[in-house]
């Protein structure tokens, strides 16, 4: 919300005030209806089965829908105090004593067998399982004391489904448990590393056991080896951890085959280090399965702690030769395994989840500070400009899990501490035009013609429909001009579009200065080109308009042309020629232009040209403020040298994103004024200086950072004359320049002091007794 002054407003608290009183009314959102969730405690574990969510809380199970509409829950509680009852999934009635807590550690949906595998441990460290109805957590089918998985509260562990046999009949809990230094158990033997539990009775040794064919097979590893992912392909299971040693630590990735049994399954074991960081130490903080092959990403920081991480693509397709089981707990490993591509950087990423939209992967990415990004890869690992679904308010960690709803799969489910959101993996709607839905890049959208709109493929049926072709581009129509030696003029005009199928009616429309504009000996259209062939075989000096309609299926597009004579761009060789070369649809060959069939057509030839124009070179030396909130600042302050011809301040937050530039004004020559824009993302941006020649120098940074957000005001009254100093507590606060009280809007109170977790100020008179207030955090932003 923007006021006339340009100040945003981005929080707000109400008040109430009574007669000489002003109080201060604070309270938690409750439950909301659909979409978001809290849940009583912070979430430990959560599962999706077809159209329903399992949520695990340090408290509660609950059964949702899958739209996080409540079902039912059920709540977790420790051994009675006289051991006569572990039921520990039971009613607390009122007034029952109980002396621990349960924490689940394992939440497995058994679709197959319509059942919910639920384990975990008190505090105690003493092991409990049930098996619950999938429809119905309340009816349990089997519970027993027995320990499946890690003694402690801890995510370095994981348990999955997998199967053994060859007809992959037989279902079995593998379980991958980090093991502690000195580890001491009250209610259990020793536990293994690597365990494979039945599921069923029908299994040798009955439900849970861990034995075959009277042995006991499993692996056993010294030291605190931290599981991250697991998950089965065929036949090949897939096991990833961080294996620390020292200040460094080391990423592995081991497979298994299914064998006849668990013996030979855990024979088959092999072992291959990830190569992440040169030399340096990495980690694997979240893990996703590319659908579709062997493709898997990955989420890794590579400085040894959580701010700087990476999205990589690694091909895990299964190695057995060589090497043994044992190689799984050694420090080094023969084999090495290369990733395929670095998709993104970005700081404080701690999730993933991928996803296939025809052709192209689909990355949902959670960040530390409480963003969703969605980042949209072709085949060639090539990405689109990030797009943030997402973002909280605060500061709050996303939890290390993205899952896709399973109902519709247009959204997906993510989790911050005691709160679950159900996030809609795009917002096709709201993109107007068909030139927007296509600019948006966003392989989950079509531009639907028969409602004319922009949506979800599914919604568009028997209809056509066009969306992004299969690989990144920056243009929906391109054009060259072609001619050889003793040849006429072409005009070629490629459309670059997925359509839902190959139009039998493509054709393309050209309207020049004359109704004789295209001669008809050129070839006929064919999808997804068409040709021009210029009749009067020249084009004027002063260049030539052109419209071009273009018709696929029931859809019309249409493109404005400014041709010119490549060989008439003539001039000093320079990036601003060479790029007015490229864009006229020629082409840039030694030093001069050229007919698009001559030369190089990609304007990253231009960047290594001079601008070709007499500027002196600027340079920035700071900005004030470099922190911000992510909405922006007005009255920025740029210094630095040789700025007396800059024109505009550019913000970058990608390399594959549009940027955002600002004009300038009380430019000095070594300081300027500027607007820092609101931004849809949390994190570092580039900024740099336009010169009129279109070139960009410089290379500083602005932080985009949570707006201000309050949890604590004292004292939380003042008198009804106002002039009483009030301290809040909070996050960011060092962003606000001012504070508004309703009753009051004109007039903006100076904070006296501030910093980033507390502020004070004095407040202001108030009105009538009885009235509602709202306080509001006073940020110039755009």
């Amino acid at each position: 919300m923007q006021a006339v002054s340009g100040s945003v407003f981005p929080r707000c608290w109400k008040m109430i005030l009574l007669p000489a009183l002003l109080l201060i009314l604070w309270g938690e959102p409750g439950l909301c209806l659909g979409g978001n969730r809290r849940f009583d405690g912070h979430i430990r574990r959560f599962a999706v089965a077809i159209d329903t969510v399992y949520v695990a809380t340090e408290k509660k199970l609950y059964q949702l829908s899958h739209d996080l509409t409540p079902v039912q829950s059920l709540t977790l509680r420790g051994i009675f105090k006289d051991g006569s009852r572990q039921d520990l999934f039971y009613r607390v009635s009122e007034g029952a004593e109980w002396n621990s807590t349960f924490s689940i550690n394992i939440l497995l949906p058994f679709v197959e067998n319509h059942t919910l595998i639920s384990c975990g441990v008190s505090d105690y460290e003493c092991g409990y399982c049930e098996i619950l109805d999938l429809k119905n957590i309340s009816n349990r089918i089997y519970s027993e004391n027995v320990r499946v998985g890690p003694t402690k509260r801890s995510n370095a562990s994981v348990a999955f489904l997998v199967k053994l046999k060859k007809s992959l009949a037989h279902t079995y809990i593998l379980s991958a448990t980090q093991k502690y230094d000195g580890e001491f158990v009250k209610c259990s033997t020793y536990y293994p590393t690597l365990n494979l539990h039945n599921t069923n009775h029908d299994q040798m040794g009955e439900i849970f056991a861990v034995i075959d064919d009277q042995s006991t097979p499993n692996i056993i590893c010294p030291g605190n080896m931290e599981f991250v992912d697991g998950f089965q392909i065929s036949s090949t299971i897939y096991l990833l951890s961080n294996l620390p040693s020292g200040p460094k630590n080391t990423v592995r990735l081991n497979w298994l085959e299914a064998k006849e049994n668990k013996v030979d399954t855990f024979k088959s074991l092999r072992t291959v280090t990830l190569s992440v960081s040169d030399g340096g130490s990495s980690r694997l903080l979240s893990s996703s399965l590319i659908p579709g092959g062997s493709l898997w990403s990955g989420v890794f920081t590579v400085d040894g702690g959580q701010t700087n991480t990476e999205l990589l693509v690694f091909d895990i397709s299964p190695d057995f030769t060589g090497g043994t089981e044992t190689d799984f707990c050694q420090l080094a490993t023969s084999k090495t395994l290369k990733p395929k591509a670095v998709l993104f950087r970005q700081k404080h990423m701690s999730s993933v989840l991928a996803v296939r939209q025809r052709s192209w992967m689909v990355f949902f990415i959670g960040t530390g500070d409480g963003q969703l990004i969605k980042l949209a890869v072709d085949k060639n690992y090539h990405t689109t400009c990030p797009k943030v679904l997402y973002k909280a308010d605060d500061d709050r960690q996303m939890f290390p899990q993205i899952l896709l709803d399973q109902v519709d799969r247009r959204h997906v489910y993510v989790a911050f501490r005691d709160q679950m959101k159900l996030v809609p993996v795009s917002k096709c709607s709201t993109y107007t035009t068909v030139q927007q839905c296509w600019s948006a890049q966003d392989p989950h959208c079509v531009w639907c013609h028969s409602k004319q709109s922009c949506t979800f493929e599914d919604d568009c049926k028997d209809s056509d429909w066009v969306s992004i072709p299969d690989h990144v581009q920056q243009k929906m129509v391109s054009y060259q001009l072609v001619k050889d030696s003793t040849g006429p003029i072409k005009l070629n005009v490629h459309t670059h579009l997925t359509v839902s199928q190959v139009p039998s009616n493509f054709a393309c429309q050209f309207s020049g200065p004359s109704t004789e504009f295209c001669g008809n000996k050129g070839p006929p259209p064919q999808f997804p080109q068409c040709t021009c062939i210029l009749i009067n075989g020249t084009i004027p000096a002063q260049g030539l308009d052109v419209t071009i309609r273009i018709r696929f299926g029931s859809v019309i597009l249409a493109e404005n042309l400014k041709l010119t004579s490549c060989p008439d761009i003539r001039g000093s060789p320079s990036s601003v020629l060479c790029q007015q070369c490229v864009k006229s649809g020629c082409s840039w060959r030694n030093n001069g232009c050229s007919w698009a069939n001559e030369g190089v057509m990609n304007d990253s030839v231009c960047q290594t040209l001079e601008s070709g124009m007499n500027f002196s070179r600027p340079e920035i030396t700071s900005i004030a403020p470099s922190v911000v909130s992510f909405y922006g600042r007005n009255h920025a302050v740029l210094s630095g040298h040789n700025l007396r011809d800059v024109t505009r301040v550019r913000i970058q937050m990608d390399a594959t994103c549009s940027p955002q530039e600002s004009p300038v004004w009380n430019n000095t020559g070594v300081s300027l004024t500027f607007h820092i824009p609101s931004s849809n993302n949390k994190g570092l941006v580039k900024v740099c200086v336009l010169l009129p020649d279109g070139s960009c120098h410089g290379n500083s940074q602005i932080t985009y950072q949570s707006s201000p957000s309050c949890t604590k005001l004292e004292p939380s009254s003042t008198w009804s004359s106002g002039k009483r100093i009030i301290t809040l507590t909070g996050s960011h606060l060092e962003f606000v320049e001012g504070i508004i009280h309703s009753h009051t809007p004109q007039e903006v109170t100076d904070p006296r002091s501030r910093s980033s977790q507390t502020l004070t100020y004095d407040t202001p008179a108030a009105g009538n007794s009885g009235d509602f207030y709202q306080l509001c955090f006073s940020e110039s932003g755009q």
